[in-house]
């Protein structure tokens, strides 16, 4: 055979041994998110007493028994609500928001709220179609006091008590 021929062949052999080596480390790396992204162990539901409030009065006052989870409110745009928000606490668990959002799909109301990216929460505008207003809106409580967190960072403990208020701005 021909010399030029032979380092044609090993030029090519040169250049194919790289790129095989790529491609499999391509396919690794795909591989490799798919196994890293499995599911997370769900936490244990927790039942809560929830209380909301509106400008009529009382919208739903009972149990829900609830987990962290996407919910999404009327407008759309869901979004996960299991207390790892903004990296709020380690894991997963149920939240004020995850509530509110299973009380409304349970009992047939509506909720709404603004997304914040930058706090990685909602605010809730509406719950009943009763939306806030200049004078007022939903201030978010448990076991009596107002929270210091959003309601998709706040983690709930079995046998809180859960209230939306319909509250005047000072």
């Amino acid at each position: 055979m021909p010399i030029s021929r032979i380092g044609a062949r090993t030029r090519v052999r040169r250049a194919a041994a790289p790129l095989a080596a790529f491609a499999l480390c391509l396919a690794a790396a795909a591989a490799t998110p798919a196994t890293a992204a499995a599911p997370v162990a769900a936490a244990d539901p927790v039942t809560v007493s929830l209380l909301l409030t509106g400008p009529g009065g009382t919208v739903f006052d009972g149990e829900v028994t609830t987990t962290g989870h996407t919910v999404t409110p009327a407008t759309g745009g869901a979004h996960l609500c299991d207390g790892t928000n903004l990296d709020a606490n380690p894991a997963a668990g149920a939240t004020p928001t995850a509530a509110l959002d299973d009380a409304a799909d349970e009992n047939g109301f509506d909720w709404d709220g603004v997304w914040y990216a930058s706090f990685e929460d909602y605010l809730v505008t509406s719950v009943a179609g009763q939306a806030q207003t200049a004078d007022f809106f939903y201030l978010l409580s448990v076991n009596g006091a107002p929270t210091s967190v959003g309601g998709c960072q706040l983690l709930l403990d079995e046998g809180d008590e859960v209230a939306y208020t319909w509250t005047e701005v000072s």
